[in-house]
């Protein structure tokens, strides 16, 4: 579905879905004049999915389905209707300019998610299962951790801040994670007073908290590392790539063809610039603030590792520094610069060992 550039050369309807946790409204539309046939709203469950098809089975055999959200509430839908043979067409971020002038429902929801795919001049597939997506939930459940483990941390060192002299004397001159290991080992006496006793058992809690949720962040990369190895370890190879930001890299890539260029990639990864010239004033920029953010930090970090450890990258910061650009606009020049060349390594198959 990605190479094609209108859907009404090849379907005759598009069946737009409305997506939410308990429900789905779709909406069958005239692929060649845009005009709503029938709506329906199921249950989020197989024998819904299979009222959906049947609700299709009745407009065309020729049909697109256009899912919101396939990533996430849409996820189900989408796998019962790839495992069919369907064609679906992803709308991860629909436009809803018209909502602020006009009513909302999910039907008309679905109407103009049918739409919207009919006038989108590129058309992108679902992200896809498998790798991707036991990826995904690794990335998603060490992020949760690395977050939680942090803010243990810096509640620790709050109430350290605040503790009795006697207890903050042991942890004078610590680092973080020196006071995690002195507030780890902690006991609690019942000679002292209530103050005491209770800030000892919070210091400890808050730190066997952070260290759990540490080693639980380590199994997740651990794991991470292990599904990237087995089918990207040509990413690893690129320096300032490591298990995390590789993982990141394939989540938003998915499979070859999903992107349909090196230019798309950029975009999606919020680093193509974009044009902001009106009346006389051309040739201008502005800095791109959309697309897939994870993404973008994940570019972010190989340019840091590049810059620190890579003569060449150096060498260039170097010489663009001395023709006057600022670090911030090296920086945006280089994430250009690599999200075309793990697009390019992405989509050429990995060599065999």
């Amino acid at each position: 579905m990605t190479s094609l550039t209108d859907l009404r050369e090849v379907v005759d309807v598009v069946i737009g879905v409305d997506t939410h946790v308990h429900t789905h409204s779709a909406a069958a539309v005239d692929a060649r004049t845009g005009g709503m046939l029938d709506e329906i709203t199921v249950e989020t469950t197989a024998d819904g999915y299979a009222q959906l098809v049947e609700f299709a089975d009745e407009h065309a055999a020729l049909r697109a389905w256009a899912v919101e959200g396939t990533g996430g509430h849409g996820a189900s839908l989408t796998r019962v209707l790839e495992r069919g043979g369907e064609a679906v067409i992803e709308l991860d971020r629909p436009e809803r300019a018209k909502r602020r002038h006009g009513a909302k429902s999910d039907p008309l929801d679905a109407i103009r998610a049918a739409r919207e795919a009919l006038a989108r001049p590129r058309l992108g597939t679902p992200r896809r299962g498998g790798d991707r997506q036991a990826l995904s939930v690794l990335l998603a459940a060490r992020r949760s951790a690395v977050n939680a483990a942090t803010d243990a941390q810096r509640q620790l060192f709050s109430l350290v801040i605040a503790a009795p002299e006697d207890i903050r004397e042991r942890f004078r001159g610590r680092t973080l994670p020196g006071m995690v290991t002195i507030a780890a080992g902690l006991r609690v006496r019942a000679c002292r007073d209530v103050e005491t006793r209770t800030t000892v058992t919070a210091l400890r809690s808050l730190a066997r908290r952070a260290r759990a949720l540490a080693e639980e962040a380590t199994a997740h990369e651990n794991a991470i590392r292990a599904i990237v190895r087995s089918w990207r370890p040509d990413l690893l190879a690129q320096l300032g790539v490591g298990p995390i930001v590789a993982a990141t890299v394939l989540c938003a890539w998915s499979h070859p063809g999903r992107i349909h260029s090196e230019a798309a990639f950029a975009m999606l990864a919020g680093v193509a610039p974009i044009p902001a010239g009106s009346g006389q004033v051309s040739n201008r920029h502005r800095l791109n603030r959309y697309g897939d953010r994870q993404l973008n930090r994940a570019l972010h970090t190989i340019v840091l590792s590049r810059i620190r450890y890579d003569q060449t990258t150096r060498a260039y910061v170097a010489r663009r520094t001395g023709e006057g650009k600022s670090t911030r606009d090296i920086k945006r020049c280089l994430k250009r610069y690599i999200a075309r060349d793990l697009y390019r390594l992405l989509e050429q198959q990995p060599i065999e060992a």
